[in-house]
């Protein structure tokens, strides 16, 4: 049985978020300097250039991408055969959060309660863990700050299975053209389809974490995000929704088995700073 303590745990979040929330991943590059060369309207280009700018300045100067440094979101997959050496592996993940926001002088967004006393915790947690026991014996954890804007734009329908794939297409292109230029494009949309409620908007939030340029395994939801990228690309919101041909990078699909009376469907937006970090212990 392998084991692994706390304070390993705490530093690989810390460092996770600092340089999450510092550099965009080359594939997110890759995909801005693609847009780029595709966008037709001159002020498209220049919102992309200044974007590939900001990118650069952020990974020079040690900044943050982005003012919103968001929602510190934390995907966990916990090998069976490690065993946990400390008091509590949430608060040593915690205070991962703790350490990086004040090292990296990063805004700290959360609030203690979401209704009546709406004040901010000083620090940034407590994150969103999501944790999953997995076979073997390494720990992947994976750190992706989730901004507000982005989020605020995302939904979920409680679809009937008769709506089928034109019902699924419908919602998404619907939710995106809603969105308009609120979640700052371009956007990469992650959709959840089956499951349960919860289940659906959870694979939505995962399935940003995919690569982009990756295609879904499955070649009839390959088909359908490439069908839902082009769709979206023609409603003309483009760079910040100030018009143009790139609205998104990228559509990501994950599906899970449903009820036989269910077809939930979600859609997670996130905005071009598409930021997230992993490591393998």
């Amino acid at each position: 049985m392998r084991k692994i303590g706390s304070d390993e745990i705490t530093k690989a979040v810390k460092n996770l978020f600092l340089e999450a929330g510092r550099i965009l991943p080359e594939d997110v590059t890759c995909a801005f300097v693609s847009a780029l060369d595709n966008e037709i309207s001159p002020l498209g280009k220049a919102v992309l250039e200044q974007l590939i700018e900001n990118k650069e300045i952020a990974k020079k100067e040690g900044l943050a991408l982005c003012q919103d440094t968001g929602f510190a979101v934390v995907f966990v997959e916990w090998g069976e055969k490690v065993l946990f050496e400390g008091e509590n592996l949430f608060e040593a993940i915690n205070q991962g959060v703790r350490l990086a926001y004040d090292e990296g002088y990063y805004r700290k967004s959360i609030v203690s309660d979401p209704l009546f006393d709406r004040k901010n915790t000083g620090d940034n947690t407590p994150a969103l863990i999501h944790f999953e026991i997995v076979p073997g014996e390494k720990v992947k954890i994976t750190a992706a700050p989730k901004g507000g804007g982005s989020e605020n734009m995302s939904a979920i329908k409680m679809l009937k299975p008769a709506d089928g794939v034109e019902g699924v297409k419908k919602f998404v292109l619907e939710t995106v053209e809603k969105a308009g230029g609120n979640p700052c494009p371009p956007v990469i949309v992650g959709v959840g389809i089956g499951g349960t409620f919860e289940k659906s908007a959870l694979l939505a939030k995962k399935a940003l974490l995919r690569e982009l340029g990756s295609k879904n395994k499955d070649e009839r939801y390959a088909k359908l995000e490439e069908e839902l990228l082009k769709e979206i690309n023609k409603l003309g919101i483009g760079p910040m929704g100030l018009g143009g041909r790139i609205t998104a990078l990228g559509v990501h699909i994950e599906f899970y088995p449903c009820h036989i009376a269910s077809l939930p469907v979600a859609v997670n937006i996130q905005c071009h700073s598409a930021r997230h970090k992993e490591i393998i212990l």
